[in-house]
């Protein structure tokens, strides 16, 4: 017969029972137990911290208490997240004419992260520089507009001189040609335009000209809706009932807080101006020229504008020209030649922007004035600050500023009615088709200020 005790262990037994032996294990102090009988003839466990068991026969986890500092700090990591997160969420959601991405890039230097993305811009321009070499992929065409009258009654500057090619370069057919464009104004030009290789090493790029004589055009600035901030009574686009005469618009300057320099425009001081910047002015009676502020502009009733952005790339040392009087006859000549101005090879302490770099080649824009006063516009790919100052000092310039750069930002269109009378039929023309932003740029309201030229009343 089978012993009783194998299945049935009594107080002899040296054997523990597996639950006293778990509870053993699982307390921190020693369990004290008195084996006794019990009517089913098993034993029952008297200990001196009993703990609960769950259905799995383990002792529950003890809930712990979050510490109040971990609390607070995580509510402040939250907030912290949160604020720039709905600030995000704002910038996408305003209207705009920017694209999302564009959106992102003006949020992110807005708020801190401009050399974070001026670092991936220059690391994507870097590996994306153009090709040396080659011919261009289009022709420069005739371009078919009114010609100039044989009987010209209004005061004018005479047709500029024709711009040269790079050294070593063949000229293609109209290179460096300048063509009348736009409409006449008392039988006299308002413009002219050309298009010629920036250089003599990336042969296959074109960049754009325009001249623009002061004596039968006109300019006025007009603020963007983000640029350069603060509240104007001026539409942040070309009003519909002023743009039978609108004739061009271009791009002005670098974000306010990258500009180096100072914004005044009808009496508002928007940023104070600094002596030394370079600066695109407008006189109240819409002539305009470029100089260094407080060598050759100061402020005076008959300054409209003073837009300034970073120093100059072209200067003459100062003197002639000045704006010329659209009621004279006479053209100034004298102004001593330009020269590129010293440090253009290394951005000599930054002059010329610190956005992805000054030798890194990418698209970028400049006005200049002539020794006769005539406005000179430039833009294209390609360009470093060197080869900008290069391109408008070709195109006749005794001093030129840089403006803005980048694909998103650097915009020259011409404008006509293609019905005649019908202000809200009139549409835009690039002056380089491979340029970014739409042709109509300048007709809705625009992120950036801008400069628009309009045909003189005659």
């Amino acid at each position: 017969m089978a012993d009783n005790n194998e299945n049935n262990p009594g107080p002899g037994n040296s054997d523990l029972d597996p639950l006293l032996s778990l509870l053993s294990e699982t307390e921190s102090t020693p369990t004290q137990s008195t084996p006794s009988s019990s009517p089913s003839g098993s034993l029952t466990i008297n200990a001196a911290a009993p703990s609960p068991l769950t259905e799995s026969g383990t002792k529950p986890l003890r809930q712990r208490r979050i510490p109040k500092w971990f609390k607070i700090t995580l509510a402040a990591v939250v907030i912290v997240m949160l604020v720039p997160l709905v600030s995000f969420g704002k910038a996408m959601a305003t209207p705009s004419n920017l694209s999302l991405i564009e959106r992102g890039a003006e949020w992110m230097r807005d708020n801190g992260m401009g050399d974070v993305l001026n670092s991936i811009e220059g690391w994507h321009l870097l590996r994306n520089q153009p090709e040396a070499g080659g011919e261009p992929d289009r022709a420069i065409g005739i371009i078919s507009t009114p010609t100039t009258s044989v009987d010209t009654t209004a005061p004018h500057l005479p047709k500029p001189a024709n711009v040269a090619v790079p050294f070593g370069v063949t000229p293609l057919e109209n290179e460096g040609v300048w063509q009348q464009i736009g409409p006449t104004v008392g039988g006299a030009a308002t413009m002219y335009t050309t298009q010629v290789r920036p250089d003599s090493v990336r042969t296959r790029l074109l960049a754009g000209l325009t001249w623009i004589d002061p004596k039968t055009a006109s300019f006025e600035q007009f603020p963007g809706t983000e640029e350069p901030g603060g509240r104007w009574n001026k539409p942040s686009q070309v009003p519909l009932d002023r743009r039978l005469n609108l004739i061009a618009a271009f791009n002005s300057g670098f974000r306010m807080q990258d500009a180096r320099g100072g914004y005044y425009d009808d009496g508002v001081m928007h940023k104070p101006l600094r002596d030394g910047a370079a600066s695109f002015v407008i006189l109240a009676d819409g002539t305009a020229s470029v100089g260094v502020w407080g060598r050759d502009f100061t402020m005076n009733p008959t300054i409209r504008t003073v837009r300034q952005n970073l120093d100059l790339i072209v200067d003459n040392g100062g003197g002639l020209p000045a704006p010329v009087s659209p009621l004279s006859r006479t053209t100034q000549s004298g102004a001593a030649p330009g020269q590129l101005a010293p440090g253009l090879s290394d951005n000599s302490d930054g002059a010329w922007g610190a956005t992805f770099g000054n030798k890194i080649l990418a698209w970028r824009s400049a006005v200049g004035v002539t020794a006769t006063g005539g406005i000179v516009y430039g833009y294209g790919d390609g360009l470093g600050a060197l080869s900008l100052a290069d391109l408008m000092l070709r195109a006749g310039c005794v001093r030129a500023m840089e403006l803005d750069i980048n694909t998103v930002w650097t915009t020259f269109n011409f404008y006509q009615p293609t019905t005649p009378g019908d202000p809200a039929s009139v549409s835009g023309t690039k002056l380089l088709p491979e340029s970014f932003k739409g042709a109509n740029r300048y007709l809705s309201p625009d992120a950036r200020d801008f400069v628009a030229v309009f045909k003189r009343a005659y």
